[in-house]
């Protein structure tokens, strides 16, 4: 048992870094946030919440200008104040925005804040304990290098949620009647929007690149015989 303390120590170290970020995040978004009211995009996320048997979902407006969604650890979806811009000045259809708070929600129901509270103790704790014993052989380096292996597995780990976000998404999207085509053309669109080309190699990406969404969607509606749309 006293050979397992460092461990349970570093990893109960990861679970109190990540409640404090968490809680710093919730004050973030209850400081700069406010409920989405538009009329439209509220058509479609009743029909989400009629297809999950929900009285009504809720989205709330982050007043940041990056282009991004957000499933925030208390399980409230969000949207950035520059990403409805982009759909109020007709860059992002009403149905691309949907489908944006679909990939959230599948955060939410598929349990990923939980699940990276645990990927984030975990590989916390694996980051110290490779800077220990790699710092003993190449000392000053140490902690480079098990920064970086690190940083690729949790890369990996972050990518494979991703995957399964847009793969609720899909079936929620389906299930309310609007269909995938908006979730692909959107992700066709995010690099323009978000102003990021994919020049980063993929083992280092916390997204998955594009065309791999895109093709791992229209296999789902292979697998879902689902004709795919254009």
């Amino acid at each position: 048992m006293l050979k397992l303390t460092p461990i349970l120590i570093l990893l109960l170290y990861g679970l109190a870094m990540y409640w404090f970020s968490a809680w710093r995040t919730k004050q973030e978004l209850d400081a700069r946030s406010t409920p989405l009211a538009d009329a439209r995009l509220k058509q479609l996320t009743d029909s989400f919440a009629k297809a999950v048997g929900v009285e009504r979902i809720k989205v709330h407006i982050y007043e940041i200008d990056p282009v991004n969604g957000l499933a925030a650890p208390d399980g409230r979806i969000f949207i950035t104040r520059g990403f409805y811009n982009k759909y109020r000045q007709g860059e992002v259809t009403a149905e691309e925005m949907a489908s944006v708070i679909a990939h959230e929600l599948g955060h939410v129901a598929l349990g990923h804040s939980r699940k990276r509270m645990i990927d984030f103790s975990g590989t916390n704790a694996v980051r110290i304990a490779l800077a220990t014993v790699f710092n003993r052989f190449l000392p000053g380096l140490g902690v480079i290098i098990a920064n970086f292996l690190v940083s690729v597995l949790a890369a990996k780990l972050s990518r494979n949620d991703e995957y399964e976000a847009d793969a609720y998404a899909s079936a929620l999207l389906v299930k309310s009647g609007i269909g995938t085509a908006p979730q692909k053309n959107l992700f066709r669109k995010l690099e323009t929007l978000t102003g990021m080309g994919g020049g980063m190699p993929a083992w280092l990406m916390s997204h998955p690149k594009t065309a791999e969404r895109i093709r791992a969607i229209e296999e789902n509606e292979a697998r879902w015989k689902i004709a795919p749309e254009s």
